[in-house]
């Protein structure tokens, strides 16, 4: 099993910034790539940014520029730095791992958290 644990959501000003941070703990998984979603009331969830093992990042178009994804290897943490915020930008965002064990990938998803972002 592997638990991931988000961090740093809360309420901030239209241009303002937060970091998320996403802390993932397992004993048998290697963790591969590591991203950040987001659902928005009545939206799809939708991938923000991803970034593999070794440090390739992809950004979905909306975010690119703002917002920056990051991974701390040896402790299994990714983080988004997100800066510039838009009222759009409000939404639950939750971190997704994706572990490794015996040539298997697992997918996993953190709890969420909110980020809300006023005009």
């Amino acid at each position: 099993q592997v638990q991931l644990v988000e961090s740093g959501g809360g309420l901030v000003q239209a241009g303002g910034s937060l970091r998320l941070s996403c802390a993932t703990s397992s004993s048998i998984f290697r963790i591969n790539g590591m991203g950040w979603y987001r659902q928005a009331p009545g939206k799809q969830r939708e991938l923000v940014a991803h970034i593999t093992r070794v440090g390739s990042t992809d950004y979905a178009e909306s975010v690119k520029g703002r917002f920056t994804i990051s991974r701390d290897n040896t402790k299994n943490t990714v983080y988004l730095q997100m800066n510039s915020l838009k009222p759009e930008d409000t939404a639950v965002y939750y971190c997704n791992a994706e572990a490794e064990s015996l040539g298997l990938t697992y997918k996993y998803w953190g709890q969420g958290t909110q980020v809300t972002v006023s005009s």
